[in-house]
């Protein structure tokens, strides 16, 4: 895999970083702007719905941009947003730094994908999006403990003036390392929405968020749950964090190494097969400190295999290439932003131990749509399409 891919994971990683870190830094943020934790908790929601808006209008907007630049101006607006934050002094100023932020991730890592797919043949696609949400991956692992250990001795303040500075160093990167890639030839909104109609792509939309509302539902709430499970709290449950990290690296690893192999609708449906037994089980298997590090860990492998075979499956739809991708990471953030309510209401009216077995139906449904879309004469060649341009938007 070309040097030139992992730095664009590494852009990813400094996008991501901005996302999860926020986590880590809540206490810090709380504590310095006097406000309480759930205020400094919207921060997080501040980002997920300015990404989910932000990326299919971004797409577009950007859609006549030489790709190059257009990676370049998204690190240095991503790296612009944790400025602001760097310096807000007041809540509202924070918000502000917190969206521009996600305005630059939304932008960089639809465009990241198809740049790093652009130049390969469809049998090396697959891993190259895996090496891409690789940093993605990452910064989940390293993020939020990043958080924690820096949002002490530097305080948010600090923690968001080093994300920008990594993001503005990956920028430089890029301008330095990656060729320019012209823009793709121009194209009415109306061919490029064409893709939308797409009953395949609906399908897939509909999959990314059903599975990413079932995995978030109940990773949101894992600390309540091992408490409840197997008594587990404090330090353990940061290692059994680690350790689901871990299991996303390479279960994203693994998912990019199956699509090449197997293909999308095979790769997806043993993902989310494997997803619905463990996820169904783990209040029974959470059980001790082994069984829930063996459970955490299994889930996140089938988790992080999800997003590979999502990827490549749109690009092998349609033509529309940056604006599907783009439309699947809102469809991403916004299965993350329902889960947080959804999962408080189930844990209000039913218990937290209810929430792995609702998450195993929603990853039935997602398995079933899967099985949908193999099964029918219209979708069922889907995996031996050509995508028609994948540098297109």
């Amino acid at each position: 895999m070309s040097a030139r891919i992992y730095l664009l994971a590494g852009g990813a990683f400094a996008v991501g970083t901005s996302a999860y870190v926020v986590s880590g830094v809540l206490p810090s943020v709380s504590s310095e702007l006097h406000v309480s934790l759930t205020a400094a908790g919207q921060l997080a929601t501040a980002f997920a719905l300015s990404y989910a808006v932000g990326a299919p209008l971004l797409s577009t907007l950007t859609g006549r941009w030489e790709r190059r630049t257009l990676l370049i101006a998204a690190l240095l607006l991503a790296a612009l947003g944790n400025l602001i934050a760097a310096v807000a002094t007041t809540y509202p100023l924070l918000i502000v730094g917190r969206v521009v932020a996600a305005f630059g991730a939304a932008a960089y890592t639809p465009a990241a994908t198809l740049f790093a797919t652009g130049f390969l043949p469809p049998s090396e696609r697959g891993r190259a999006v895996a090496v891409v949400f690789g940093g993605l991956t990452f910064a989940l692992v390293l993020g939020v403990p990043a958080g924690s250990l820096l949002g002490g001795p530097l305080g948010y303040r600090g923690v968001f003036a080093l994300i920008a500075a990594v993001a503005v160093l990956f920028a430089v990167a890029v301008r330095l390392a990656l060729p320019r890639v012209d823009a793709p030839p121009a194209v009415t909104l109306r061919e490029r929405f064409a893709g939308v109609a797409d009953r395949r792509v609906q399908t897939v939309l509909v999959m990314t968020v059903l599975g990413v509302l079932g995995t978030m539902s109940v990773y949101i709430y894992v600390v309540p749950l091992l408490d409840k499970t197997a008594h587990l709290h404090g330090g353990v449950v940061g290692v059994l964090l680690l350790v689901y990290g871990l299991g996303a690296v390479l279960g994203n690893w693994l998912g990019g190494r199956a699509t090449d192999r197997f293909g999308s609708l095979r790769t997806l449906t043993v993902t989310m097969t494997g997803f619905v037994v463990v996820i169904g089980s783990l209040s029974l298997t959470a059980v001790n400190v082994g069984g829930a590090a063996v459970a955490l860990f299994v889930w996140s492998v089938f988790t992080w295999a999800f997003n590979p075979p999502i990827q490549n499956l749109l690009l092998e739809m349609a033509s529309g290439g940056g604006l599907l991708l783009a439309l699947n990471a809102s469809a991403i953030y916004l299965g993350a932003g329902l889960s947080a309510i959804i999962g408080g209401v189930v844990i209000n009216l039913f218990g937290v131990e209810l929430l792995p077995p609702i998450a195993a139906v929603l990853g039935l449904i997602v398995l079933g749509l899967v099985l949908q879309l193999r099964r029918n004469p219209q979708l069922q060649d889907v995996e031996h399409l050509e995508p028609a341009g994948v540098l297109a938007d």
